[in-house]
């Protein structure tokens, strides 16, 4: 069985600092990676961690080395994708030193695994909150699907081309949705679409698969599906998203923290 797990939305901020000045992203990343680390024995083994975007909140230098201080103490490779709230360039020269990483163009990139493969998509515009994928971007999903021919891929995008009823954020998801809709069509075999953005899990079915949203690793989204509801966060736990493979592709939430259990299901009687 292939098992990757996927985190998003750190929204690393610079030393001494709380993102929105409420939240202690550093802490819930650590806190995160230490949750990984200590189920591993339970979940693993596991082949790749994938983070679906927004790692830092103003995509600065600082916060990008904050970040990968951070994961360093991480025990499973990881990789990243850019959200809206980091900077393309910036993070290219940030994981310079990573063979994954694009020199040039769209943060995309491909990772073969045993079970399936792993194809991640730059959907950033700079300076807006949406997403958009590029026509570079497009035509390298078609390639990539072509060359995979029917074999089972998960494609990972930060803005989710689909809405979840939360009104500030829907606004914000992928543009041209329809354009990955024709793109995805074309391929036969099994798949499945993961996204972040949102901070929170949403589930759907998009262009025929399975689709879905990952929960933030510190703060929620605040679920106000109102028509007139402003945009803002809770304090919800963090959560990350596992995504194994065996015949067909199985997802499940994992919260971040430690918690009481093992508890067998049968007592003794007295």
């Amino acid at each position: 069985m292939t098992r990757i797990l996927q985190i998003s939305d750190s929204h690393i901020v610079p030393e001494g600092q709380k993102a929105y000045g409420v939240v202690d992203t550093a802490a819930a990343l650590a806190d995160t990676v230490a949750t990984i680390n200590r189920r591993l024995p339970e979940i693993g083994p596991v082949d790749l961690v994938v983070m679906t975007g927004d790692l830092t909140d103003f995509g600065t230098e600082a916060e990008y080395a904050r970040f990968r201080a951070i994961l360093s103490a991480l025990e499973v490779p990881y990789r990243a994708i850019p959200g809206n709230h980091d900077c393309r360039e910036t993070m290219r020269r940030a994981f310079a030193d990573q063979d994954w990483m694009p020199e040039t163009g769209p943060l995309n990139w491909r990772a073969d695994l045993a079970g399936f493969s792993l194809l991640a998509l730059d959907s950033t515009v700079a300076g807006e909150p949406f997403g958009l994928l590029s026509p570079e971007t497009l035509d390298w999903v078609r390639h990539q699907l072509h060359d995979l021919d029917g074999h089972p891929v998960i494609l990972a995008c930060h803005h989710p081309p689909f809405e979840i009823g939360i009104r500030p954020m829907d606004v914000q998801n992928l543009r041209n949705a329809d354009d990955l809709a024709e793109v995805l069509q074309s391929h036969r075999g099994p798949s499945r679409l993961i996204c972040g953005h949102v901070h929170r899990l949403a589930m759907t079915v998009f262009a025929g698969i399975p689709a879905m949203t990952c929960p933030g690793t510190s703060h929620a989204v605040t679920l106000d599906l109102r028509a007139d509801n402003p945009n803002s966060l809770t304090l919800e736990p963090g959560g990350f998203l596992l995504h194994a493979f065996s015949g067909g592709f199985v997802s499940g939430l994992i919260p971040v923290g430690a918690f009481d259990g093992g508890w067998p299901f049968e007592t003794a009687p007295d």
